[in-house]
């Protein structure tokens, strides 16, 4: 292992790669200690404590505390990935955007362009909302978070929030194109781990005042631990299909004959699927909380509903999550493209026709694939929040108490243990750890250096 470091610093281009990265990351973690102007924070910390996690606690996750403590990246990098889902729906629907997508490097770089459009409006939309809910805000004590309410206070929040974010996307595609990894992944994983020493100390005071004991403890440690080893047995899972080039003479020479294999992964949209759907779902939501849910009684209840973690949420972002997967693998790979170009170069499945029959073969299997990716998404993300807190059926109306009298207590109540991970932050965590991990060590065996993994190669997730 510190052999395969040392090895990184040796190579000039990977070592000026990995600082860049640090340094990009490093930026953005500063400016998440920078604060919108015109804000009181102690009540604004006292309403998220009256909170007690929901969905603005899901949304500070994913930002990386930047919403609670309301900085300059307080938008965090979602807007960006809400244009992302809009242009891909539309790549779908409208021709234009479809031949665009066709067009290689030039129709990703317009597409591109259109998706920071879209982030800035987006950006500018939800920063407006956000000052109009802080405006109509108030603490424990009754004071206001915002002292000195007015268009002055909207116009300044809508333009350092606007800002932050298209800093942020900008800071996410450097990282992609000089740095090493996905940038907007890494910049929601640094988000996420940032809490990790956090979430660590507040554990160990739990553990000494008595709120949780040993046994607790060592029972979450293992759950975690299951739960990242699933994670990464899935992520390296793969169909190959057997590929068989047929002999081809051209001139003296001849060309072809060899078989090879076509990898399938288990989940090939990685953990795309996950933010996807959890940025759909935290948009009606935090619509309802600007609109203000208290003064209208039928928002109030729907609310309740959709909250984070309970039933009905749970329901819909396992739904969500099986959608995005079949949607983000029908964007990213045709089966009939991939049957072409496999005819066109001499290529054939045994025991397939090419052509038709070849499409719907990989359409059948990927298929098949793709639905138990999805369940082990959905099941990963959901898996961790109901072992600690529970299903919570007793919320639901009509057949709420009846479900929370016969299932098991377990299951309705959890097992109260309190950590700072959920099922889609490890999700984020791991897979975007695989990815980055399983470039360094691409370009180390590509320069003949050992990698991390002798005698094994981690496969990261594709997105």
């Amino acid at each position: 292992m510190f052999e395969s470091l040392k090895n990184i610093f040796s190579i000039p281009d990977l070592r000026k790669r990995v600082v860049f990265t640090f340094l990009m990351l490093a930026v953005y973690r500063v400016g998440g200690h920078i604060p919108v102007p015109g804000i009181n924070f102690q009540a604004l910390e006292a309403f998220f404590r009256q909170q007690g996690g929901g969905i603005l606690g899901f949304l500070d996750l994913f930002s990386g505390g930047n919403l609670r403590r309301l900085t300059i990246f307080a938008l965090g990098i979602m807007p960006y990935i809400s244009a992302s889902i809009i242009l891909q729906l539309l790549t779908v629907i409208w021709p234009y955007l479809e031949k665009l997508s066709k067009e290689g490097e030039v129709g990703r770089k317009k597409i591109t362009q259109y998706t920071r459009y879209g982030t800035v409006l987006l950006s500018f939309v939800q920063s407006l909302g956000i000052a109009f809910w802080l405006e109509n805000m108030s603490g424990s004590s009754g004071s206001g978070v915002v002292p000195h309410p007015g268009w002055f206070f909207r116009l300044m929040t809508v333009l350092t929030l606007t800002t932050g974010t298209a800093f942020i996307m900008w800071v996410g595609e450097q990282i992609s194109e000089r740095g090493i990894g996905n940038g907007i992944s890494l910049i929601i994983f640094a988000g996420i781990v940032s809490g990790l020493p956090k979430a660590v100390a507040t554990l160990w005071q739990d553990m000494n005042t008595g709120n949780l004991n040993v046994l607790e403890i060592l029972l979450l440690l293992v759950l975690m631990a299951a739960v990242v080893g699933v994670i990464v047995w899935v992520e390296r899972a793969q169909r190959k299909i057997p590929v068989q080039y047929a002999r081809r003479v051209v001139g003296r020479r001849m060309y072809g004959g060899m078989q090879t294999h076509m990898p399938l992964r288990l989940n090939t949209g990685g953990v795309i699927p996950v933010i996807f759907a959890s940025s759909v779902l935290a948009f009606p939501l935090t619509l309802m909380q600007w609109l203000g849910v208290q003064d209208k009684p039928w928002l109030a209840s729907l609310y309740r509903q959709l909250d984070y973690a309970m039933p009905l949420h749970n329901l819909l972002y396992f739904v969500a999550i099986i959608f995005f997967c079949y949607f983000y693998i029908s964007i990213i790979f045709n089966p009939m493209d991939v049957a072409d170009n496999m005819k066109k170069y001499g290529g054939f499945i045994p025991g397939i026709r090419p052509g038709r029959r070849t499409a719907e073969y990989l359409d059948q299997i990927l298929t098949r694939l793709t639905f138990v990716g999805a369940i082990y998404l959905g099941l990963i993300a959901l898996l961790p929040q109901v072992l600690i807190s529970g299903l919570k059926v007793e919320t639901l109306p009509f057949i709420g108490p009846a479900l929370d009298r016969y299932l098991p207590s377990a299951l309705t109540q959890g097992m109260g243990l309190k950590f700072y991970f959920g099922g889609t932050s490890l999700l984020i965590v791991v897979g975007v750890a695989m990815d980055t991990v399983q470039q360094i060590e691409s370009q180390l065996i590509m320069r003949h250096y050992d990698g991390f993994l002798k005698g094994a190669r981690i496969r990261g997730r594709r997105g």
